[in-house]
């Protein structure tokens, strides 16, 4: 099977991934899940013009030749705090106390604020002018009714969901989130409670996937460690299945003991490709058994990391019906000059610094599909086209943000 090219082989993987279906939630557990449903206000915000601040409710036209040498008097002959109405109509030379969110009382056209007034007796005394309509928020300035305040398809963030509040709702609906089975491979794999011998490491991959799975909005399901060994291999994925998504790390490559290609094989697997022109990450396998979707990543932790961002992902957050699936990207200033062969498209781990108006990227000096230090250290993947083998110092550069 020959390789592909990485928006080819993303294309293939997102035709084949389909949305889960929609659940309630109450919006106190909505946070980070999929909106499945636009937000429709059902009535005005404020219900009604209500005051900015606190201070005195006036006829501007009354006061328009106060200053602080000169004051107006007005007599106040009613206090307004929020939540209540004024029992009278404002008339001529009079004012109103009123509170911040305080309906404005029928007759005034502006709010005084209280710096601006002296107490004097049973009224005020205006120091400064008012303009019509000053420091009044009018009704529906926020949101109208009728109006569609949150569209369907964003990962809800705090803000949403103060916004639901506003239109009162409680509960809404959202995009199931898919479970995703986590399976490692290799003999050479000790899990943490275990103690690696000789050329024996800790299972790095299964946890750092976990975690990458439960940032794009997946349920992790670990499977554990498979061994080099067909039939372990066969009862593992045989687990894996009952999920919606598996994701494996190894056993994908050209090795002798690289088992996983076969077994797949054996439960069915309808194989899509196995190679990717992309570095870290050649050796990517996707295919399908049944209605679940297989990613084979490989062994190499960074190529495990970055291979399930730019593939794994955005499947995850189809799946959860998200509006936006790709790493978002900025333009950046690169601070050094890079190197690669032509032929594959290269992701290197960099470090993404803002500086006023420019936006800078520094490539991490040590890259390397073994080299998880340079990841640790990231917040961006820099982009380096598969068609260039030099990006040069000061050079405008794409980057993927990497913010999970």
């Amino acid at each position: 099977m020959a390789m592909i090219q990485v928006d080819e082989a993303r294309d293939i993987i997102l035709s084949k991934i389909e949305p889960k279906g929609l659940e309630k939630v109450f919006i106190e557990e909505a946070l980070g899940r999929v909106l499945a449903e636009d937000i429709i206000a059902g009535l005005n915000n404020p219900p009604m013009d209500n005051s900015a601040m606190d201070g005195y409710a006036v006829i501007a036209a009354d006061i328009q030749s106060a200053t602080p040498d000169n004051p107006v008097k007005l007599e106040v002959v009613d206090h307004v705090p929020a939540g209540s109405v004024a029992g009278v109509t404002l008339k001529n030379n009079q004012a109103i106390r009123i509170m911040t969110g305080g309906p404005i009382p029928p007759g005034s056209d502006a709010v005084l604020m209280q710096e601006d007034t002296d107490k004097n007796g049973g009224g005020i005394l205006a120091k400064d002018k008012a303009e019509v309509g000053e420091n009044i928020r009018l009704a529906g300035e926020d949101v109208k009714e009728g109006e569609v305040v949150i569209k369907k398809g964003v990962a809800i963030t705090p803000a949403h969901i103060g916004m639901m509040a506003v239109v009162g709702r409680s509960s809404i609906y959202v995009g199931q989130r898919p479970t995703v089975a986590i399976l490692s491979t290799g003999d050479e794999i000790v899990e943490l409670d275990g103690t690696p011998t000789g050329p024996c490491i800790y299972n790095s991959n299964g946890y750092m996937l976990s975690a990458q799975i439960r940032s794009a909005g997946g349920i992790p399901c670990y499977m554990g460690v498979a061994r080099d060994d067909e039939k372990d291999l066969m009862e593992k994925f045989d687990w894996a299945l009952k999920c919606d998504i598996v994701v494996s790390s190894g056993g994908v490559s050209v090795g002798d003991y690289d088992l996983v290609k076969s077994t797949l094989d054996k439960l069915g697997n309808d194989m899509m490709f196995w190679k990717v022109a992309m570095k870290p990450g050649k050796p990517l396998a996707f295919g399908k058994i049944g209605e679940v979707p297989i990613f084979g990543l490989p062994g190499n932790p960074v190529s495990s990391f970055v291979s399930f961002e730019q593939f794994a992902r955005p499947a995850i957050k189809k799946m959860m019906g998200a509006r936006d699936i790709m790493l978002r990207t900025v333009q950046a200033t690169l601070t050094r000059t890079v190197h690669k062969k032509t032929g594959r498209l290269h992701f290197m781990s960099a470090v993404i610094s803002w500086d006023g108006n420019e936006t800078t990227v520094a490539p991490a000096e040590e890259q390397g599909s073994g080299v998880l230090k340079s990841a640790v250290n990231a917040n961006g993947l820099l982009v380096f086209p598969l068609e260039k083998d030099e990006l040069k110092s000061g050079e405008q550069v794409t980057v993927q943000l990497l913010d999970v």
